[in-house]
């Protein structure tokens, strides 16, 4: 029995949901330009990758236990001394790595 690479039909459907992500995302710079420069809703927008980011790291951290919460103190640490994102990265990922080497978690 040959089976095929693709089921008919996907191929299509794989351009018409890359149209409409490129449709939302150009939609956004269109609709960027309506939205308020200042205030709090400006606020609220600029600390929202912050969040979503935030709200997808914890649960991970709290879930792989020590070695995750270890890592995500060696992220905090290292991003309000350094502000470096890819420092921050490579410390809490050094961080969880050392703590299992030693066999801490």
């Amino acid at each position: 029995m040959e089976r095929d690479l693709f089921i008919p039909g996907s191929i299509w459907t794989i351009l018409l949901i890359s149209m409409v992500t490129y449709g939302f995302r150009f939609g956004g710079l269109l609709l960027a330009n309506w939205l308020p420069q200042a205030g709090p809703f400006r606020r609220f927008l600029d600390a929202l990758p912050g969040t979503i980011l935030l709200s997808l790291v914890v649960p991970q951290a709290v879930h792989a236990g020590i070695p995750g919460l270890i890592g995500l103190g060696a992220c905090l640490g290292v991003f309000f001394g350094t502000r470096n994102l890819l420092f921050t990265m490579f410390a809490g990922v050094g961080a969880v790595w050392v703590v299992r080497a030693l066999g801490l978690g």
